[in-house]
């Protein structure tokens, strides 16, 4: 008897978890047609702009009730799913208020339609910008981002430009753009048990933080970014090299579509390194690195090849990376370190820019950090999990932070992590970053998130210090 009611009560909270996200997926869907980043929106909002706005306060608070009950839903049942099958039928529910409303926190849509457009006619998104052609919808994309060169990768130009030719209208692009996000979803929801399965994870606890999390509705649904594509190829190549290593033909398959992710983002290939340890059968050696890692790292170089020369446009894309560095927010640590350096200064009548400094010093660490980890992995096992904290690694100390890229390190964390609150509570934050209309509220509140952000990192720093000397210590000493 106890046991049936138990078991009712984990039912009720299971129903209650998924109707409550449904709740909040409706009102996020309401506070798109009301004001998110609709095409004729301000280009230049501030969250004043948006309160003393038609509908301000309605707005916002349609905004921060909804994600709060999606962010509550998830977070409620992180570590009691019922099953694989519940997780994909909730995530089902949770995204279809989403594919109907306006895009949501971001208006990157419009700037990849922009970019198919220029790309379609001919131009070089690499050399110039969208301003150029002038694409038919420039008045929907924010200003920065009008002359500079896209930042994506080949593959991606190539899916925008076919995707424009395709539907020829703003809206017809947004849709086809959704579909090709639904199916990064889908196919991350097919790879991602089998990798947690090889990494003793439960495959319903996995699908659940990866694709319950609140930035997934709003972010991959609704807003549509390329993301959702570069981790369904990032997970399932990772996931085939689980499942087939010291197999050629697999490793290879998954090699090309580790090059394939990359050829969205570029930032994709950091895991192949990872990847190509996890294809090593035995002990871990240079020769049978070399013998079955080779595949992996030969099909990723092969994938990324051929689609760059399909695209006919070479390395630009590379080049098109720097124009993240146009956005100031503290959500960077380097970036916010930066900040916090000409905060303390200026009182004594210093004025530098110390961003340039601090982040070339991040990028400098990200390099280092991730040849550590690699070592670590080699010495350690558990190639997966420190693929997975090297995309911590590059999304924390580039030198932009955007809520969505949180969902790179977020899907092989889902698989192979043990413990899930510390990137649980970093996925909550994340959610609460970006209003409706895509306005970033990093960049309206410098002070006190720079000072604070920095203050993190200090600590942080220390911790790491400690923990290191801890481990050199010889057991017994005083």
């Amino acid at each position: 008897m106890a046991d049936h009611r138990t078991g009712s009560m984990a039912n009720v909270s299971h129903h209650l978890s998924r109707w409550t996200g449904l709740a909040g997926s409706v009102l996020l869907a309401v506070a798109a047609y009301l004001g998110g980043a609709l095409p004729d929106g301000d280009l230049r909002p501030t969250p004043v702009s948006i309160w003393q706005g038609p509908d301000g306060p309605l707005i916002i608070a349609l905004w921060l009730v909804g994600t709060a009950l999606l962010a509550w839903a998830w977070w409620s049942l992180r570590d009691r799913i019922p099953s694989s099958r519940w997780v994909l039928v909730t995530v089902a529910i949770w995204l279809l208020p989403m594919l109907v409303a306006p895009p949501l926190g971001s208006r990157d849509v419009y700037a990849y339609a922009c970019q198919g457009a220029s790309f379609s006619a001919g131009l070089n998104p690499y050399e110039q910008g969208v301003s150029a052609l002038p694409c038919p919808w420039l008045d929907t994309i924010s200003y920065i981002w009008r002359d500079t060169p896209a930042p994506y990768g080949p593959l991606f130009v190539l899916l925008a430009g076919a995707v424009v030719k395709a539907t020829g209208s703003l809206w017809g692009a947004v849709a086809l753009f959704r579909l090709l996000a639904l199916a990064g979803v889908a196919l991350t929801a097919w790879a991602l048990p089998a990798l947690a399965r090889r990494c003793g994870v439960p495959p319903e606890r996995a699908l659940w933080l990866a694709l319950a999390s609140p930035l997934v509705p709003v972010h991959l649904a609704s807003g549509a970014h390329n993301d959702a594509m570069m981790v369904g190829l990032l997970v399932a190549g990772l996931a085939v090299v689980a499942s087939r290593p010291g197999r050629p033909g697999p490793l290879l398959a998954g090699g090309l579509l580790l090059g394939l992710a990359a050829s969205i983002k570029v930032t994709a290939f950091v895991v192949v390194p990872f990847a190509a340890l996890a294809a090593v059968v035995g002990p871990y050696r240079v020769r049978a690195l070399i013998r079955d890692g080779g595949w992996v790292v030969g099909g990723a170089l092969a994938a990324l090849a051929a689609v760059t020369l399909a695209a006919g446009l070479g390395l630009g894309f590379v080049s098109g990376l720097e124009q993240g560095g146009l956005v100031v927010a503290w959500t960077s640590p380097p970036t916010a370190v930066g900040q916090t350096v000409g905060y303390l200064l200026a009182p004594f009548g210093v004025h530098v820019d110390a961003l340039p400094a601090t982040r070339a010093i991040g990028m400098v660490v990200l390099v280092v950090l991730l040849i550590w980890l690699w070592f670590r992995a080699w010495r350690r096992g558990e190639p997966f999990w420190h693929a997975a904290l090297a995309l911590v690694a590059t999304v924390a100390l580039a030198p932009l932070f955007h809520p969505w890229y949180w969902l790179w390190p977020l899907a092989v964390l889902a698989a192979t992590a043990r413990r899930t609150g510390w990137f649980a509570i970093v996925t909550l934050v994340s959610a609460f970053l970006v209003l409706a209309d895509g306005t970033g509220l990093p960049r309206f509140t410098k002070m006190p998130g720079a000072p604070l952000m920095t203050l993190f990192v200090i600590v942080l720093v220390v911790r790491l210090v400690r923990s290191a000397r801890k481990v050199r210590e010889p057991v017994g000493a005083d």
